[in-house]
């Protein structure tokens, strides 16, 4: 359906703008262009409103993919006509066509290009999620440039085309699943976030991740700690948070999902602030268990009068954006290896509690964006395999550990792990890889 709906747009567009050469060719009397003008106008304003014959198409999916079939349209067009206008210039200029009827032409078959560009590029831009910021920007940059323009285009449509085979594929395995509640665990799911982020004001941590779940029959909450502060008080806020949850809810304990510095946090709640009963499962992502080596060279490089100044203005920022005593400093000195092993001393594993982690690993400084492509290299020089923050040899704890690795040059980063970037990685589903975790959980008995 949608090969034959750009067939029949690109069509539509050729014989728009080929009215005025095969009419003068042909001697078409003047009220046969008024007729054919009118008619293929009143077309071409439907192709580019109705892009495709979907009953989806004022959807965010059906709107992206209407987008992408009117580049595919335009770029069709584009070739067909830039090659006529050679074949007129050659055997029916001065002849048949005169200059400027000629010249005409040329710019109303580029106009109807340009339009169908311009509604394509503002579709796929406002609904595209996968298509990030680089395309975007080379577009917005090189529109102007033959040849060049045509490649960003057609990269830009097999992204746009991959994204929707996805996400309609995912929407379909969730109607099939819907039913059987995969993710309906016999306790409620807690998210915990790592450091110098909070969980969903301003900025969605964890992506797509809990709607997914919730798809799935979830019941999710988050744990609202502030983004920085030491682990002991961050996890005194995560105890006030589950009792919380346990309080309103009844749901008696909830299974802990913690990433990054937040699986140390939640671990302390868990064996030193006695919520222990409150807690059937604690499974953390991508967490610096043993600490991070290139924390411990950094702040032993930094003037402590810097690191003074970088505190202040975090916390003072912070401060206004919702944190009620923010500590940047305390938060990172706890992320040192030193600091860690005295941690993994002092706070236990409590019985009658399911522990279990999940780490990654990037393949190369490309896969991930900036800044995690830069810290990459420094984590690299410390601790060989990372995530783009925590090493391999970290990221171990508890009773099973799982380390994800999709085939390929990609690598899954730090960020990658909370769909922090939204980027549908070849080989890794990451909305997928929680429900499947979530799935374990429920089939355990948690």
């Amino acid at each position: 359906m949608v090969r034959l709906g750009i067939f029949v747009d690109t069509m539509i567009v050729l014989l728009f703008a080929n009215v005025l050469p095969v009419g003068l060719w042909l001697d078409f009397p003047l009220p046969a262009y008024f007729l054919a003008y009118g008619i293929l106008f009143l077309a071409f304003v439907l192709v580019n409103i109705f892009p495709l014959w979907r009953k989806d198409q004022f959807t965010r999916l059906g709107a992206m993919l209407g987008g992408e079939a009117l580049l595919e349209t335009g770029i069709y067009a584009f070739a067909i006509n830039l090659v006529l206008t050679i074949l007129y210039g050659v055997y029916l200029l001065f002849d048949k066509i005169p200059l400027a009827g000629y010249i005409v032409y040329i710019l109303l078959w580029l106009l109807f290009d340009a339009v169908l560009a311009l509604n394509g590029c503002i579709r796929v831009f406002m609904t595209s999620v996968q298509l990030g910021i680089k395309w975007r920007v080379l577009l917005f940059l090189l529109w102007w440039m033959p040849v060049v323009n045509l490649f960003v285009l057609w990269k830009v449509c097999r992204k746009v085309q991959r994204e929707y085979r996805v996400e309609t594929e995912k929407k379909e395995l969730n109607l099939l699943r819907q039913e059987s509640e995969t993710c309906k665990t016999k306790y409620p799911l807690l998210l915990v976030h790592g450091v110098f982020f909070r969980d969903s004001k301003y900025f969605r941590y964890w992506g797509r991740i809990p709607a997914e779940l919730g798809r799935n029959g979830a019941t999710v909450y988050y744990g609202n700690q502030q983004s920085a502060a030491s682990t002991a008080d961050a996890a005194a806020e995560l105890k006030d948070r589950i009792l919380q949850i346990v309080r309103e809810t009844g749901c008696e304990k909830v299974n802990i999902i913690a990433h990054s510095k937040g699986g140390l946090e939640a671990r302390y709640a868990v064996s030193q602030l006695g919520i222990a009963p409150y807690v059937a499962s604690l499974t953390t992502i991508n967490t610096p268990h043993r600490g991070c080596l290139f924390v411990d060279w950094l702040l032993k490089r930094t003037p402590r009068a810097v690191c003074s100044w970088i505190t202040r203005r975090y916390n003072s920022t912070l401060k206004k954006l919702g944190d009620h005593d923010p500590d940047f400093y305390a938060a990172v000195c706890d992320l040192t290896s030193k600091r860690c092993e005295e941690f993994n001393r002092t706070v236990p594993d409590a019985p009658g509690v399911l522990y279990q982690s999940v780490g990654s690993r990037m393949k190369g400084w490309t896969s991930a964006p900036f800044p995690q492509n830069l810290t990459y290299l420094l984590v690299k020089a410390f601790d060989r395999d990372n995530d783009g923050l925590v090493a391999v040899s970290s990221m171990e704890w508890g009773e099973n550990f799982r380390m994800l690795t999709p085939k390929g040059r990609r690598g899954i980063s730090h960020g990658d792990m909370v769909d922090l970037y939204r980027h549908n990685i070849k080989g890794f589903d990451v909305r997928e890889f929680y429900v499947e975790l979530v799935k374990d959980l429920k089939e355990k008995g948690y």
